[in-house]
């Protein structure tokens, strides 16, 4: 009796040790098993998918070969939820935005952060610019000015984005009073309300308004003369530029590719990426370190 007792239980060790290694090798081989990959994407028109596609090949000969099985987020914070809620989803976010309720995985072995996004190691990164059309009036003229000066430039770079300008002078308040519009990107949005808020305590008469709206709605925007500034997370088009915009460089900011926590994958090729955002792979037993 007590031989068959510990046969078991040295059986049931056995087995733990066995499920253990098992989890513990192999990067297509996660804790998501043999699951179907949730791609989470974000909509038509956001800066962040534009650059996304376009930097890892999943848009090629201008077409956005996104899956269309993929779940569809309209903000950075929504697909950060999706995929923190879901063991077998992906998505990907603005760096700055990156939290540690989600996962970043390397992508062709370089870890998405600032330093790498800095040195070009890391090749997920695009710009956060702001576009106004025609000449400025004073009051916006005067936040893009606290926006690019050293102040400004320093606090985007407490928010983990890299600066546009790195020598750029002091900021004196101005006085000015009135309301400030911007619209736009929802990846630009969040390092722009505290811009807006340190610009606020030195300018107490001015109120700014923000709206998250993605970067091609932003830019509509502009055009239409509906805001003062526009927050995009992508160049202007050709066809926007016509329009009488001009864009401004405020930061560098890296694309993050995120799984879930339990997901054991940890990195990730750019072609793996493409092949799982085309569709082209959809089990995660398909995906390999």
């Amino acid at each position: 009796m007590k031989k068959s007792r510990l046969a078991k239980i040295l059986t049931l060790s056995l087995a733990a040790v066995m499920v253990f290694s098992l989890a513990s090798c192999g990067g297509g081989g996660s804790d998501t098993g043999d699951k179907d990959i949730t791609v989470i994407s974000r909509e038509e028109g956001s800066g962040t998918r534009d650059a996304f596609t376009e930097l890892t090949g999943v848009l090629k000969d201008d077409v956005d070969r996104t899956v269309d099985t993929a779940e569809i987020s309209n903000s950075t914070s929504v697909v950060t939820q999706s995929v923190a809620g879901n063991d077998a989803a992906i998505g990907y976010i603005s760096l700055g935005s990156l939290d540690d309720s989600v996962k970043a995985v390397k992508v062709d072995g370089a870890e998405a952060s600032v330093d790498n996004v800095k040195s070009g190691d890391y090749k997920l990164q695009r710009p956060f610019n702001i576009v106004t059309k025609g000449e400025v009036a004073e009051l916006p003229q005067d936040f893009i000015n606290f926006i690019m000066s050293k102040d400004g430039q320093k606090i985007i770079e407490k928010e983990g984005y890299i600066a546009a300008n790195e020598n750029a002078g002091e900021y004196k308040a101005s006085g000015l009073t009135g309301t400030i519009t911007l619209a736009g990107s929802t990846s630009v949005s969040p390092v722009m309300e505290v811009l807006a808020d340190k610009y606020k305590e030195l300018n107490s008469g001015v109120t700014i308004e923000i709206q998250q709206t993605g970067s091609g709605a932003g830019i509509q925007s502009t055009i239409e003369g509906v805001c003062d500034i526009g927050m995009a997370s992508r160049a202007l088009a050709d066809d926007e530029a016509s329009q009488g915009l001009t864009s401004q460089e405020i930061a560098l900011d890296g694309i993050a590719v995120i799984v879930n926590n339990d997901n054991s994958v940890d990195e990730l090729s750019t072609d793996q990426v493409k092949s799982i955002f085309t569709g082209e792979t959809t089990s995660w037993s398909d995906v390999s370190k």
